[in-house]
């Protein structure tokens, strides 16, 4: 099983071109286990949230869902992992770097 290494933050100055070349940095941003957990956590409730709305109807769950992706990652970057989160420069990757990362979670690939 592979576990994120740490990232130098010099990195998030340079530009990725493509998403194979962002993940490993990505990964390197989610070095802290309550990060990751946090993240897991996060996506889940936003799946869940997700199928709420799908089901009501109402469009105003997706603002929770949004709370629940964004705001757990946020605590677990600031107040666990001290980084600063790569949506911030990277929006697009950094989304796609979460689902990635979730289903490696849930694969047992990465652990948490």
């Amino acid at each position: 099983m592979s576990e994120p290494q740490s990232s130098d933050s010099s990195k998030l100055t340079s530009r990725f071109n493509t998403f194979r070349d962002f993940y490993p940095f990505y990964l390197g941003q989610h070095v802290n286990l309550i990060c990751r957990r946090l993240h897991f956590v996060g996506s889940t409730l936003t799946l869940a949230v997700v199928g709420v709305t799908l089901y009501t109807g109402n469009p105003y769950w997706l603002f929770l869902a949004l709370f629940c992706g964004y705001g757990f990652a946020w605590i677990g970057h600031f107040f666990f992992e001290h980084n600063r989160p790569a949506t911030f420069k990277y929006p697009l990757y950094s989304f796609i770097g979460d689902w990635v990362m979730y289903a490696q979670i849930l694969s047992g690939k990465v652990k948490i």
